[in-house]
């Protein structure tokens, strides 16, 4: 009988862990940029990081939040998201980008003339949740095998074994990907083969702090032999 690899939330850790989380910094190769929106052009949020077993790297994934629902960042082909496979090696965290403008005009940047008061509108939002470039916690994750080959059933299972809420478990690694609607399997835009099923992810147990999915689901992809990642989420 199959098992289920449940992503389990274990706790906080600094916002640079080189471990499996959601939420925090990204680590990626020096010189990496931070990516972008296709549609609004806005730096992308932060999601969360996978470290692969075997060495096969760390998969980063970004998402926009600066106008949700107008950037189609639940596609896996729209721009509106970004999954970014990295080598496992000579990660460092990457540099936060300004913020988006805003309607004032200021771009976060401090070089409007009022740069005090910039900075300290900037730190306002982080404290405030409200920086669109990263969530406002950082989420470790215990792996948990249970032995229950389909994801629902497997939460219960650990729920009811544990005596912890099921919105405790942030997802699953590996397996089968449990689509809220239908097949979105994404292929990879250079050898076209389709993408292998890397991770789910679930929103969370706090919603202030929680990725946005339209209260759905998430999944990551990875082509390994030609370095391509893709992201996607239903509801």
């Amino acid at each position: 009988m199959s098992a289920t690899t449940l992503l389990v939330h274990d706790g906080s850790a600094a916002p640079d862990a080189p471990v499996t989380r959601v939420g925090g910094l990204p680590l990626a190769p020096a010189g990496t940029d931070w990516p972008t929106c296709t549609a609004c052009s806005g730096p992308l949020q932060f999601i969360a990081q996978l470290v692969l077993d075997g060495g096969r790297g760390v998969l980063a994934v970004f998402m926009c939040a600066n106008d949700p629902g107008s950037c189609q960042e639940w596609s896996a082909t729209s721009g509106g998201n970004r999954a970014l496979l990295f080598p496992p090696d000579a990660l460092a965290p990457l540099p936060l980008p300004a913020l988006p403008a805003t309607e004032d005009g200021d771009d976060g940047s401090g070089e409007s003339g009022e740069d005090d008061k910039d900075t300290d509108e900037e730190e306002d939002d982080e404290e405030d949740g409200e920086d669109v470039r990263l969530l406002g916690a950082v989420r470790t994750v215990e792996c948990v095998t249970v032995a229950e080959p389909e994801y629902r059933p497997a939460v219960k299972a650990w729920s009811e074994r544990s005596g912890r809420p099921g919105n405790e478990v942030l997802g699953r690694l590996g397996g089968t990907p449990d689509w809220l609607q239908y097949d979105e399997t994404p292929h990879c835009t250079d050898c076209g083969a389709p993408m292998e099923f890397i991770a789910q992810l679930e929103e969370g147990p706090d919603p202030l702090t929680a990725p946005n999915f339209g209260s759905g689901r998430a999944y990551a992809h990875a082509c390994a032999p030609c370095g391509r990642a893709a992201f996607l989420w239903q509801c």
